[in-house]
């Protein structure tokens, strides 16, 4: 599996996860159980499914090894697995955070995933 998933979160829910260490989740997060994650390959479908218009959006890039057992790969959209933790996000397995941005179209704009 790959080493690396991606959150996408608004940026007043992942400022106010940072005074505790982790972040719970957002609000769909808390009310399915699990925080959602995304794959590179999954996330650009995920923000235009899930996200369409919304423009303070981050990227959250999260290292896969420190979350161990708790990160569960679950069946989702046409059967594809997606990655889901039943824990909160310690803050130290984030890798980096970056702007998504909304283009003249109103499509997200991401950066480079693989950094």
């Amino acid at each position: 599996m790959t080493h690396t998933v991606f959150k996408l979160v608004d940026r007043a829910s992942w400022q106010a996860a940072a005074p505790s260490g982790a972040f719970a989740g957002s609000a769909v997060d808390v009310r399915d159980g699990f925080i959602h994650f995304s794959t590179a390959e999954q996330v650009r479908e995920t923000a235009a499914r899930y996200f369409a218009g919304q423009s303070d959006l981050l990227l959250v890039a999260v290292a896969t090894d420190p979350l161990g057992d708790a990160l569960k790969w679950e069946p989702s959209r046409g059967g594809a697995l997606f990655p889901h933790l039943y824990a909160p996000l310690p803050l130290d397995a984030v890798r980096w955070v970056a702007d998504v941005g909304l283009d003249p179209t109103g499509s997200h704009v991401f950066p480079d995933l693989h950094r």
